[in-house]
């Protein structure tokens, strides 16, 4: 199979998953895509919305239409890091020699639902810190591997407080995007309505396996990456810091911490995978943009002003973006002008 027919393929099979996975799911078509990009990109998703708006039924049809072993973690204040990596038990063997088996936990799947994450105190969130980054796990002193593909999808309400911990910095970081699952429109509503309140409900196809799913992250890896976007990703994070000089405004006046390098990394891999989608095989400036947000939201830490005043991450990233196209002075190449080589 030639570049042009790996490209076409890649793009096909993403259109079915978005399609596969509409069957289901109503409407959010942005954290359609955002979850689809992370799961090409090798990354992890945290979805945040209030109860009821289809976070988990995402999770779950996702790992239908990829064909994929799908785990659910229940996150509660008394889950304990075993419950999640797994334990060593006594066991007898058929001579009846008695010694310790490792009995994996939930955390051995591809898809992993980290329901309620910040439910769980943060002793048993830092389970979850060498999965999500080496995917593996160490008990007992043995790293055990976990299978691949790997990509953790967690959630969590953000209007609960109280019995809830929130996430701590390093563990925010791993994931890949944060998506805002929002309320959905009465049009939307009546079609929920109508999906899941008659006789038939509608189901979703597996229209890929782990091995597609390797090859489309193997292919996403490939794509190269021109010196001005690659510049211009990096222009990006290093502008929200607010100790930097030559950063916007409302990053010195609101920022205390910006991105990490996880944050360039995120932009660059999604975009990627998102050129690839709409059959490119090259990036973008506007690839770039459109994963600014999902993918830097979470890294950016505001000061007490900001909190006071309502200023909120995206109005931020809307700043950062804006002062990087003035200071950028290449342009190219634009999706206009780029074509699939």
């Amino acid at each position: 199979m030639d570049l042009q027919e790996q490209v076409s393929r890649f793009r096909e099979v993403m259109h079915v998953l978005r399609e596969q996975t509409g069957r289901v799911i109503v409407g959010h078509e942005e954290v359609v895509e955002g979850t689809l990009l992370c799961a090409i990109a090798g990354g992890h998703a945290l979805l945040e919305g209030v109860p009821g708006l289809g976070k988990t039924l995402l999770v779950r049809t996702l790992g239908q239409v990829l064909s994929l072993r799908f785990a659910r973690i229940q996150f509660t204040p008394d889950l304990m890091p075993a419950d999640i990596t797994g334990t060593n038990l006594l066991a007898e063997d058929d001579s009846g020699r008695r010694r310790f088996q490792f009995q994996p936990g939930p955390v051995f799947a591809n898809i992993v639902l980290a329901d309620e994450i910040n439910r769980a105190t943060p002793k048993t969130q830092s389970a979850m810190l060498e999965a999500m980054q080496e995917h593996a796990v160490t008990v007992a002193g043995v790293r055990y591997p976990l299978p691949e593909p790997f990509f953790v999808l967690a959630t969590q309400n953000p209007i609960e407080m109280e019995g809830t911990y929130p996430l701590p910095e390093a563990q925010l970081d791993r994931f890949l995007f944060k998506l805002l699952v929002r309320s959905p429109s009465v049009e939307q509503l009546n079609a929920i309505i109508d999906r899941t309140t008659g006789a038939e409900v509608p189901q979703a196809e597996a229209v890929a396996d782990a091995q597609t799913v390797l090859w489309m992250q193997k292919l996403a890896r490939q794509v190269p990456l021109a010196e001005p976007v690659r510049n211009f990703a990096s222009q990006l994070v290093h502008c929200t810091h607010s100790d930097v000089e030559g950063a916007p405004e409302t990053v010195q006046r609101y920022v205390r911490f910006g991105s990490s390098p996880r944050g360039a990394q995120a932009l660059v891999s999604s975009a990627k995978v998102r050129a690839l989608a709409q059959g490119r095989y090259n990036v973008a400036i506007e690839d770039i943009e459109a994963v600014a947000y999902p993918a830097l939201r979470h890294r950016i830490l505001l000061n007490f002003e900001a909190e006071a005043q309502g200023v909120t991450p995206e109005q931020v990233i809307d700043s950062v973006l804006e002062h990087v196209r003035q200071r950028t002075e290449v342009r190219l190449p634009l999706v206009s002008e780029t074509s699939t080589q």
